[in-house]
């Protein structure tokens, strides 16, 4: 693996924060009473807070870091609202119906979202841009054919193979056996989305205190104490959205959510003659390895974030940069001596069944588990969420199921998260290796 040129010179804040950095709110005081407290102040905890706010409930949002500052700010901002198993994984464990309601909730989080940031005035750089997915393997690729043809059966989402020979005029790379399009996936900025959600929150009335940890909840069997940093409150309901960020204080939900690094790395600005050349079409992108690496165009189109697992559980090692940097190269040749600017990490969260759930535990609300996908999934379960506090029927979901199960040894700290990362790794070179021999010529006699 290359190493990345002037390391010292690459950020670990991520490039979202230069147009739009977490907010330290003015502290107000924490009031002893309310409806409504929701702990974690990303995309579910301002969802709910809006939805709730507007409803005319007291709300009180708590966030232990600035609001934000979490995946929220840190994703790659592609708003795809991905379910991680095929259909036919989904049906196997849940049954048919419920794969089709899964599939067909997702279409509608997808619109949802593009009718929200525009309905509210809401400045992202929001664009449908459609999303190209490449096939690491000829079997991966007929598979990716199979899932368009179905998903366009399905939920009548424009979806479509894209054969090899037609690859460039979607991705300037020769490195996938082809691949799949579908046009309902676009992109954002991460931060300026989660910036108009705050706005939108305060502005209803909710309180939103950052960098105020809640440290316990207890129940009577009616309401709820919530401790935080500041002071307690008494709440008729409690709403929690800490997905990847969960801590102790929550040790049940802590042992079901693992929080995984994804790290992204940005480019340096790039002519726009390569850019053209490289991702002619400025679609979102994704792969069919066993790391699933995601990337896509900056907002202004002159940059590639090009983002993955990270693999480690600590510290800020400069390897899976390199490694990332590495996996970028591999598809894009031209880009090995482009220096890279920024270079960062969130956590998602993943569970047992790897797919986003809402659920309930002695009355409180959970969203979570968006296993990378949080963009569109965040924000809706927040909202699905509030309504169900609410007891509105259009708090019904396909994602509110029983609570995820517990992961076996796990209690808090992925520790087998390494191991993983280097069983992936070494299925992702053996399966590379096997293509490079099956396609490599044969050497010619002399003449």
């Amino acid at each position: 693996t290359r190493s990345s040129p002037n390391p010292a010179m690459i950020r670990s804040d991520p490039y979202w924060w230069e147009a739009a950095p977490p907010a330290t709110l003015p502290r107000e005081p924490v009031r002893s009473k309310c409806d409504v407290v929701i702990v974690g102040a990303g995309y579910t905890g301002l969802s709910a807070a809006i939805t709730l706010a507007r409803a005319g409930r007291s709300v009180q949002v708590f966030d232990k870091m600035r609001p934000g500052e979490g995946a929220s700010t840190r994703n790659g901002g592609i708003a795809s609202g991905n379910l991680r198993p095929s259909f036919d994984e989904l049906a196997k464990k849940f049954g048919e119906a419920t794969a089709r309601a899964l599939l067909l909730e997702a279409k509608a989080a997808r619109e949802d979202l593009a009718q929200f940031i525009a309905r509210e005035g809401i400045e992202c750089e929001f664009s449908v841009t459609g999303r190209f997915a490449g096939a690491s393997t000829a079997g991966d690729y007929e598979r990716l054919a199979r899932e368009a043809d179905m998903l366009k059966a399905t939920t009548g989402i424009e979806a479509y193979a894209v054969p090899r020979a037609e690859q460039r005029n979607y991705l300037g790379t020769d490195y996938y056996h082809g691949g799949a399009v579908r046009m309902d996936i676009g992109g954002l900025h991460p931060a300026k989305l989660h910036a108009g959600m705050l706005r939108l929150a305060r502005g209803a009335g909710a309180i939103v205190h950052g960098e105020t940890a809640v440290t316990g909840i207890r129940s009577d069997g009616l309401d709820y104490e919530v401790e935080t940093a500041r002071g307690r409150v008494a709440a008729r309901h409690v709403i929690t959205g800490t997905n990847g960020y969960t801590d102790r204080s929550d040790r049940w939900l802590r042992r079901r959510m693992v929080p995984v690094r994804s790290r992204i790395i940005a480019t340096a600005p790039l002519s726009d003659n390569l850019m053209r050349q490289l991702m002619p079409k400025r679609m979102m992108l994704s792969e069919t390895r066993k790391l699933h690496y995601y990337y896509r165009p900056s907002p202004d189109g002159r940059r590639i974030l090009f983002g993955g697992r990270d693999g480690t559980i600590a510290g800020e090692p400069t390897w899976p940069t390199d490694h990332l940097r590495q996996a970028l190269i591999d598809i894009f040749p031209e880009v090995e001596d482009v220096e890279l600017t920024h270079s960062w990490f969130g956590h998602v969260a993943m569970n047992r069944d790897m797919i986003p759930r809402i659920f309930s535990r002695q009355g409180m609300r959970y969203a979570a588990g968006y296993c990378g996908s949080g963009v569109v999934w965040a924000r809706w379960a927040g909202q699905k969420a509030a309504w169900q506090v609410l007891g509105e029927d259009r708090g019904a979901s396909a994602l509110d199921m029983r609570p995820p199960a517990a992961v076996p040894f796990y209690n808090g700290t992925p520790w087998f998260m390494p191991g993983v990362f280097a069983w992936l790794t070494f299925q992702d070179r053996r399966a590379h290796r096997h293509r490079k021999s099956k396609t490599s010529l044969p050497k010619r006699d002399p003449a």
